[in-house]
């Protein structure tokens, strides 16, 4: 059986902060764990937040900003790889990791202060290997970890989470091969179970909660992969 246990009571995430040693003081972590951190709490530990008074934007910002503030979409730009598509102040753009999402993934909610975006870790990969490293040496345990960030998803309404880091667990499980219960072999299917994971605890995590951790047990999904394998290589994007 999975449960999924929210971590409470934890303070406001600055930078700096050790968050492996902040969530381990507020749950008691066993071995075969699944750690998810919502991507906001890491990349404040880390300092990847922009202030907007230190931002001038560019004549591209400008047009893209709309009615909006042209310094956030030029911060957008500065982390956006290429831009897929744009409607302003809406920007749809491919990050240096890979991801494609809404705005690169830079958000004003949740900021440590007003005038305030947070960006995506540098890389969310070794984010979450530092903080599975770290809970090692402060609990003796072995756990998964998955950053997590909220995606929307073409045609359909609404976001839901998704890993865009990954360490100590599988985060796909390939099924081409195997048979159904009527013996038809599957020949596609690939279960995205990282993808899964974070948004299951997503559900005890909300945004407005102020909880942005959580704890899934029971999940045997141990092994070791990067959330990259989860991005559809260039060469395979029919939408390219």
């Amino acid at each position: 059986m999975i449960g999924i246990l929210p971590v409470e009571g934890l303070p406001e995430i600055r930078e700096g902060d050790d968050l492996a040693e902040l969530i381990a003081a507020r749950v008691e972590l066993e071995n075969g764990d699944v750690l998810v951190v919502a991507q906001k709490a890491v990349s404040k530990a880390e300092g990847r937040t922009v202030r907007l008074a230190d931002v001038e934007p560019s004549d591209e910002a400008r047009q893209l900003a709309g009615d909006e503030d042209p310094r956030r979409l030029e911060v957008i730009l500065r982390e956006s790889k290429r831009i897929v598509r744009a409607r302003p102040p809406l920007v749809i753009a491919e990050t240096r990791h890979g991801l494609v999402c809404a705005s690169a993934g830079v958000d004003a909610s949740n900021a440590p202060e007003p005038e305030t975006v947070v960006l995506l870790p540098d890389d969310p990969d070794a984010s979450a290997s530092r903080l599975r490293d770290r809970l090692r040496e402060l609990n003796g345990v072995e756990v998964g970890v998955i950053v997590s960030d909220s995606f929307g998803r073409p045609w359909r309404q609404g976001t839901t989470d998704v890993a865009i880091g990954v360490s100590g667990i599988r985060p796909l499980i390939d099924l081409k091969g195997e048979r159904d219960g009527v013996g038809y072999e599957l020949h596609a299917t690939v279960i995205a179970v990282a993808d899964e994971l974070a948004a299951a605890a997503e559900l005890v995590l909300g945004k407005t909660s102020g909880i942005p951790a959580a704890v899934i047990r029971g999940a045997a999904f141990a092994g070791e992969g990067s959330a990259r394998d989860l991005v559809i290589p260039a060469e395979r994007d029919l939408f390219r």
